[in-house]
């Protein structure tokens, strides 16, 4: 029978910083994987060749399927080495090469500095340019996910002439249009299409990766990725497992969604997104502790309650 842990964990799971000795850049395969899919997020944002949007996708795709770190790879045999990886020209071998030195992917900020805050804040409805440039100019935000961090702080809606009505409007359409970014930064999950019934691993398995997630992301002991949401420092501090069941494919973090942050749930709720390597749409799974009924306490899959409810019967069976 698997065993299921419940496990506190703490509100921050960023390692510390040593005082007594100087800073190291250290860049792992999932923070290049993750940049790499916010370029191409980016990318196709502002209207790029899909070709090249697709190229960095791919990029990624290699680079988080490594098996060897290649900040380590590209020290010790150069830039030919990353070149000679499925899907990383010269080009991008460059960027990572740099990126491997600097701890920064040169791309992304200048994809930032091509369009300025208020045009893209005026894509909003019902912000046009001159609110969109007075947001920029007062409250000092330049990204959409920092525009939501300020639309949920209080701060939009207290800039004269910023009425409840349009931060809560400004809300539901950050959150729609952030979600979308939120599902590539962690590998494009999508809803099945309807009359399709995709395959899931047993529930058990699914489990198990939630409590394994928990377990290690309370021990420091996984990579983490910068959410590009309520994460206005950029840091690295979420979370990520990419694990496999089976024939399944799972990767694992927190919820970082406006209302897990809303209740307090960002280090309880857990997402998961299973593929079945075979083939098949990649699935959006949500984990959290039950709060209600007879599940109170336990683990549970939202849409599997019923499931759930069963599995953890079962020792009751048997003992009787």
């Amino acid at each position: 029978m698997t065993t299921i842990y419940q496990l506190p964990l703490p509100l921050d799971t960023r390692p510390a910083a040593s005082q007594d000795t100087p800073a190291v850049v250290r860049v792992t395969n999932a923070t290049i994987a993750h940049a790499l899919d916010r370029a191409a997020a980016m990318l196709e944002e502002r209207g790029a060749n899909e070709h090249r949007v697709a190229a960095y996708r791919r990029a990624a795709e290699t680079v988080r399927d490594h098996p060897e770190p290649l900040d380590r790879l590209a020290r010790d045999r150069g830039q030919d080495a990353l070149e000679a990886l499925p899907g990383i020209g010269e080009r991008l071998a460059r960027r990572i090469a740099a990126f491997v030195e600097t701890g920064e992917l040169t791309l992304l900020r200048e994809l930032r500095d091509a369009v300025p805050p208020e045009r893209l804040f005026a894509r909003l409805t019902g912000i046009g340019r001159a609110t969109a440039r007075r947001i920029a100019d007062e409250l000092g935000v330049d990204t959409l996910e920092a525009l939501e961090v300020a639309a949920h702080d209080g701060r939009l809606a207290a800039m004269p002439g910023i009425g409840p009505g349009l931060v809560r409007s400004v809300r539901a359409q950050l959150d729609t249009l952030l979600a979308a970014h939120t599902r590539r930064d962690v590998r494009a999950a999508l809803r099945p299409r309807r009359n399709e019934h995709p395959a899931l691993p047993p529930l058990d398995d699914l489990l198990d990766v939630d409590a394994e997630y928990r377990y290690r992301a309370a021990r420091a002991e996984l990579p983490t990725i910068a959410p590009r949401r309520f994460n206005a420092s950029g840091e690295a501090w979420l979370p990520i497992l990419h694990t496999r069941k089976s024939r399944f494919r799972i990767t694992a973090v927190f919820s970082n969604t406006p209302r897990a942050h809303t209740l307090g749930k960002t280090d309880d709720w857990v997402m998961l997104y299973v593929q079945d390597s075979n083939g098949g749409r990649e699935q959006q799974l949500t984990v959290v502790t039950e709060t209600r009924g007879e599940l109170r306490g336990r683990r549970v899959i939202r849409g599997m309650e019923a499931a759930c409810r069963d599995r953890y019967a079962q020792p009751l069976l048997l003992a009787a």
